[in-house]
Parts: C-alpha cells; sequence; structure tokens
C-alpha cells in the first residue's frame, strides 16, 4: 500500500519529477559514457602492450635483466622450451635473439632493436605477420631480409626492396654487421616500438653475433590471467638463473593502470551522485513541505510516524530506481553501439600512437560495473530522503496542520 501511494505521490508534479529524471538519465548517460571511453581506451592499450611488446609471459636469463649485454642468453634453452610445451592453453610461444645496434641507409641511420625471431613462432605470439603494409612476412627464401616499421623506412628514405646495413656488438665485443634487404614494412599502433624495432630471421643473427641460443623467450596464453597462474610453475621447473615474469612485472605501468581504473571510476560516480543528491534533497524539501498539512492530518488520524518517514523513503527510492534504469538502459544501448561500430579517433592518431593505442576506439563497461552504478544511485537516493524526512517529522500534528503553505 505505501509503495502504491508512493509512486502516486512521486507523480503529483509530473514537470518536476520529470525533469529530475531527464537531470538523472543525463548524468548517469555522461558517466556511464565516460567510464566507457577510459575503460576501452585502457583496455586497447593493455591488449596492444601485450600483443606486441610484453607477451603474457617472458623468460630471460637474470643476468640479462641486469645487464642486456647479448652474451647473457637463456641457461639450458632447451629445457626451457621443453618446460613451456607441458604448460596448459599456450596459444603460443617464440625465442628470440636480441641485440642493440644500428640500422644505416644511403640517407640516414638510426638505434634499433634487431630481433632475431623463428618466422613461424613469431607469427603465432604477435600480429606483426598481418600488419605487413608492404611486401611480405619473412621466410626463408633469400638473404638477409629484414622488416621495418613505416616510421623507420620514412624517415631512411626505404621501400621493399632497398638495401640497409645492420650493425651491433657482437659476442666477442667487436662490432658486427651486414647488408640486409628490406623484405616488408609493418605498421603497429604503437608509433615508439615501430621507431625503434627491426625483425631479422633468428639464424641470420646468431651467425653474425657469433653466439647460438636466446635472450627471450614470449608466451602467449588463451586467457590473459593464465599468466599469473603458470608464471610461478614454470619458474620452479627451469633453472634459477632464468627470470619468468609476467607482463605486469615487465611492465609495471600497465599494472598501475589497472589499479587506478576502479578508484578514477568511483571518483566520477561520486561527483555525479553528490550533485544528483543535492537535487533530490532540494526537490523532496519542496515535495515534503507543500504537503505540510497533509502529514498533519495523517499524524492526526493516528498514521505512525515511522510509516511516514518511510513513505518519504519511497518516494525517493523509486525516484533513483527510475532514473537509474532509464539512465542505464540508454547508456547500455549506447555503449553497446559503439562496442560494435567503434569511435573513430584517427584524428588523434599520433597523440594515441605515442601510448599504443588504436585509432577506432571501442567503449566497453561490464556487468558488474552497471550494477555497481545502478545500486549507488538508489542508495544516494534515499539516504538523500533522510533530511526532508526528519524535518517534517520534527513538526507536531496540530502544527503541521496549520500550516498554510
Amino acid at each position: 500500500m505505501l509503495i502504491k501511494l508512493a509512486w502516486r505521490n512521486l507523480w503529483r508534479n509530473k514537470l518536476r519529477t520529470s525533469i529530475m529524471l531527464g537531470a538523472m538519465i543525463f548524468g548517469l548517460f555522461g558517466v556511464v559514457g565516460i567510464i566507457g571511453f577510459i575503460s576501452g581506451l585502457y583496455g586497447n592499450m593493455i591488449h596492444n602492450a601485450i600483443a606486441w611488446q610484453t607477451s603474457h609471459i617472458q623468460v630471460h636469463n637474470q643476468a640479462y635483466i641486469d645487464d642486456p649485454d647479448i652474451k647473457n642468453t637463456l641457461v639450458e634453452l632447451a629445457s626451457v622450451e621443453a618446460a613451456i610445451e607441458q604448460l596448459s592453453q599456450v596459444k603460443g610461444w617464440s625465442a628470440r635473439f636480441i641485440a642493440d645496434g644500428m640500422v644505416a641507409s644511403a640517407r640516414s641511420t638510426r638505434g634499433v632493436r634487431i630481433n632475431g625471431v623463428d618466422i613461424d613462432a613469431e607469427a603465432n605470439v604477435t600480429p606483426i605477420a598481418s600488419s605487413i603494409q608492404q611486401g611480405e612476412w619473412l621466410d626463408e627464401q633469400g638473404r638477409n631480409p629484414v622488416l621495418v616499421s613505416e616510421k623507420t623506412a620514412s624517415r631512411l628514405k626505404l621501400r621493399v626492396g632497398s638495401k640497409v646495413v645492420l650493425t651491433f656488438t657482437d659476442a666477442s665485443g667487436d662490432v658486427s654487421g651486414a647488408a640486409f634487404r628490406v623484405r616488408g614494412i609493418f605498421k603497429t599502433p604503437s608509433t615508439s616500438f615501430d621507431d625503434s624495432n627491426v625483425y631479422v630471421r633468428r639464424t641470420d643473427l646468431t651467425a653474425l653475433a657469433g653466439i647460438e641460443g636466446a635472450h627471450e623467450i614470449a608466451i602467449r596464453f588463451d586467457n590473459d590471467d593464465m599468466a599469473f597462474v603458470l608464471a610461478n610453475p614454470l619458474q620452479e621447473q627451469i633453472s634459477s638463473r632464468n627470470t619468468v615474469r609476467d607482463w605486469k612485472e615487465i611492465q609495471p605501468m600497465l599494472a598501475s593502470i589497472i589499479n587506478q581504473q576502479g578508484t578514477s571510476n568511483a571518483i566520477m560516480l561520486g561527483i555525479f551522485v553528490l550533485a544528483m543528491g543535492f537535487g533530490i534533497v532540494n526537490i523532496m524539501l519542496m515535495s515534503v513541505f507543500e504537503r505540510t498539512r497533509e502529514f498533519g492530518v495523517l499524524m492526526a488520524v493516528g498514521m505512525q510516524k515511522h510509516r511516514i518517514f518511510t513513505l518519504i523513503l519511497l518516494e525517493t527510492a523509486l525516484l533513483g530506481i527510475s532514473g537509474a534504469v532509464l539512465g542505464l538502459i540508454v547508456s547500455l544501448l549506447t555503449i553497446t553501439t559503439l562496442g560494435h561500430t567503434g569511435i573513430s579517433l584517427g584524428v588523434m592518431a599520433e597523440g594515441l600512437g605515442a601510448f599504443g593505442v588504436d585509432t577506432v576506439l571501442y567503449p566497453t563497461v561490464s556487468a558488474n560495473e552497471y550494477l555497481m552504478i545502478f545500486i549507488t544511485v538508489v542508495v544516494a537516493s534515499t539516504l538523500a530522503a533522510l533530511y526532508p524526512a526528519r524535518q517534517i517529522l520534527k513538526q507536531h500534528p496540530a502544527e503541521a496542520m496549520a500550516d498554510k503553505h
């Protein structure tokens, strides 16, 4: 009975209630939209970092982490590879021989990280094979093929078929190098990655370096969370001189972003709820003071004060539920649509590239976030009614009935 009465009271002044509902819907749409945009931005940044740079797990010689010298290759590489083969849910893994060196053309020279990779294995770990803009992915044909990025190709004035010279310090401490021919030109979402990486066959690079083995093994799983489950078991099966690190350990900034995302979402929601709460307090004060005589009559005929208190709380709770449901439905439809079509950010391509973010963003909001927003809005709406309800209950029935407002 109280719920039915509260709903009717809520719509006594249709314009006032409609304006408040409109404000709640618009505010929730803005909050959910910002949360979806930020979640999509961070999610894309993390996805690209895992796909292109960190993978889910990397294995290095501990000495290489402390000092990336070309001689600090993985200890007992065959044992490490055998242990990886025993892991579950492995999507792919790739052993890399890495050298910091220079790439030079007839026009210019740049410092780069030279990645010596196994052709098929690398294609299963990173999406580079499908990101070739010109030319083709590495294969066993030809002598000393190399992949360079669009950015490097532009700065060194290169095209497919151009000759470059790669130089680096070999295992003996001497400068070693050879001529390579550009087989393909790739582009990734990260401009900093493009600016500092080239790819060659591992066999070509180890022959020049005068040392066998690999400095890094990158492992991809079907699920991001498997990295935290399988890192320690893998560490226990290999030499203690090798170190297994998950993607959060490799790039602490990504872990920091994930940890801060919940806080930033809570702050935005808190600002909206605070503004909404003041609006509801104002509306309910006007509503209850307009009905002061009515409440006085109810108390005079025997209606208990706690039931009047409950009635006022129900009115605001219903207002909060209605606003939250309508606002979240509008937000859900919008986020779902944009989640399929994406938001083009082509005009910000250069800035986004610095953070490794794609130019098409797909906003996303989880079911838990929708639930958290709904509960927060309803609870805040109900709490906002406490002050107006307390003010009306302070009055004596006779004084309330004599009120002329």
